[in-house]
């Protein structure tokens, strides 16, 4: 031993890191959760689906749409918007850097997705309760989640802040199919509540939405990263 490595002081082997506290990881998760759901603009969304609740209760209260088609245009347009909503939410600010980094983003997608439509169908229903809705509160559902499904496919080509453009289409041509009184399964806004292939047409549909969010996420573009 020479007397150079005599004077060096040993070093200690590194400890292993602590694992971190259960209750540190709950409020990471916590935080990330909160995080994307402001960046995705749900609070916002939530108001905005109170307030369609709202003048869905407001137009059925004060019959300001009865008699004929109109009975049954008036909610339609309010269930459209909701879905409209919904689909607006998957527009991301931080684009292609948040997919690289977000290794929980498509799980966060799909637990928004739904929640976000079960408070639509929720804030809808207590729209109308105590009132008349054509078709009850299924056809309501139905109309929701078919045309959020549109909207979540949408979101795939024309970003999140565009996606209000096919389900609106949609509406339009569902208002025509009214007045024509077609009976094909793919126009289920018009369908009774108990039509089956109304059902599995709206259902396809927004699975199909669902499962595209959830797994690749809206179009992402630099004039939308802003």
């Amino acid at each position: 031993m020479t007397a150079a490595e005599a004077m060096t002081p040993a070093v200690p082997p590194a400890l292993p890191a602590a694992p971190a506290p259960a209750a540190g990881r709950v409020a990471a998760g916590t935080r990330l959760v909160w995080l994307h759901l402001r960046s995705r603009r749900v609070p916002a969304a939530l108001l905005a689906l109170a307030l369609l609740g709202g003048a869905l209760r407001a137009v059925l209260h004060w019959r300001l749409m009865s008699g004929g088609a109109l009975a049954q245009q008036g909610p339609m347009v309010i269930e459209a918007g909701a879905a409209v909503v919904i689909a607006m939410t998957t527009h991301s600010p931080f684009g292609e850097v948040e997919r690289a980094a977000g290794r929980w983003l498509p799980y966060l997608r799909l637990a928004a997705a739904l929640a976000l439509t079960g408070i639509a169908i929720g804030a809808l229903q207590l729209g109308v309760t105590g009132a008349s809705v054509p078709g009850g509160v299924l056809v309501l559902a139905r109309n929701v989640i078919g045309i959020a499904g549109i909207g979540l496919l949408a979101s795939l080509v024309t970003d999140g802040l565009l996606a209000w453009i096919p389900p609106l289409g949609y509406l339009g041509f569902a208002e025509y199919a009214l007045s024509q009184a077609w009976r094909n399964p793919w126009t289920w806004p018009v369908r009774p509540p108990a039509d089956r292939g109304a059902w599995i047409c709206a259902v396809l549909v927004f699975a199909a939405g669902l499962a595209a969010v959830t797994f690749r996420g809206a179009r992402t573009s630099l004039a939308g990263n802003g």
